[in-house]
């Protein structure tokens, strides 16, 4: 399935139905006069969160969405009937914003929270509205009106609540892998993942917690520069970052600077987020190289730092423990 994290969609709410003007004709009805009914108001456009979505892949393939108009309406005072809500399906996570202005609309993150984004247009009055003492026979009636229409910018931001970061090929997808179900492509290259993946990791609870792979980051991603200016949103919503260090880099603290610095250009606090520092691949050092690596490290950090091999599966445990304290959730 092919990720889409932002779409620019056009709605138009439908438009009212138009009055009438009619009178009653009836062989045995003496008192006769105006009767026209008025017109129906028109479909309204609603988003609803939808947990079965996972991207806005749909919005690719239709941009346009327009909800059904009022009916006319009818001799002996009816009303027409109204035109139905227009329902469009999104990801939990979906930010909706005027494409036009910027502002913010909505932010729908839970399953089944709905964002109304457009109004039906009113319907028209019908002339049994305009008779009066003086006007006994009104042949005027209006005309139903246009609903709203918008041009709507969608953003998924993945909720997840432990973001993994870090330069390309330090390890993400296959910690992700050995931690979840999760199934990332892996391969010895850089930027081998150009998406964000998603795993549920077991809490000691039994609960799932989401954990998010973010695609690599690199000097400049902030400005956009490779593939993690477009995923850095993706790591907004998450409580916890997991900031992943390739051990056998030639500069590790040089690579652990850079992505601290594009957490801090990109804003939204992301530098002020809490998060782990993880040495990952091990197995590269000896263990003598391994504490001074840790030791400098930890001193350009101003954090204790994790050590683990992610392809080896050593020190998965004390890492998820460090998670949970983090999160604030009892292990046992």
């Amino acid at each position: 399935m092919q990720f889409i994290d932002q779409a620019r969609i056009a709605i138009r709410a439908g438009r009212g139905g138009d009055g009438i003007a009619a009178f009653r004709r009836e062989k045995y009805v003496p008192a006769g006069g105006p009767s026209g009914g008025d017109g129906g108001r028109g479909g309204d456009v609603v988003l609803r969160a939808d947990s079965n979505l996972q991207t806005l892949l749909d919005f690719k393939y239709q941009r346009q969405f327009v909800a059904m108009d009022g009916r006319r309406g009818g001799p002996n005072k009816s009303t027409g009937a109204s035109g139905e809500t227009l329902l469009i399906r999104v990801p939990c996570g979906t930010e909706v914003r005027d494409a036009r202005t910027g502002i913010l609309l909505g932010d729908l993150t839970d399953a089944g929270e709905e964002l109304p984004v457009a109004f039906g247009g009113r319907g028209g009055l019908g002339n049994a509205h305009y008779l009066s003492n003086r006007n006994r026979a009104p042949e005027k009636f209006t005309e139903g009106r246009d609903g709203e229409d918008w041009l709507l910018q969608l953003e998924l931001k993945l909720l997840a609540e432990v973001g993994i970061i870090g330069l390309p090929n330090a390890g993400k997808s296959t910690l992700i892998a050995v931690l979840s179900a999760a199934r990332p492509k892996i391969a010895d290259y850089p930027f081998t993942t150009l998406v964000p993946n998603l795993g549920v990791v077991r809490r000691p609870s039994g609960d799932g917690t989401v954990f998010a792979d973010i695609p690599g980051l690199i000097a400049g991603a902030s400005q956009g520069a490779g593939l993690g200016h477009d995923f850095l949103r993706h790591i907004e919503r998450t409580r916890l970052l997991v900031h992943l260090l390739d051990a056998g880099s030639p500069q590790v603290l040089e690579d652990y600077q850079t992505v601290e610095r594009e957490l801090e250009a990109y804003g939204h606090q992301l530098d002020q987020r809490p998060r782990l520092v993880v040495l990952n691949k091990i197995e590269l050092l000896e263990p003598a190289e391994l504490d001074a690596l840790a030791q400098q490290l930890q001193q350009a950090s101003g954090r204790s730092v994790l050590r683990i091999s992610a392809a080896a599966a050593q020190g998965l445990e004390s890492l998820l423990a460090a998670v949970w304290r983090e999160l604030g959730i009892q292990s046992s």
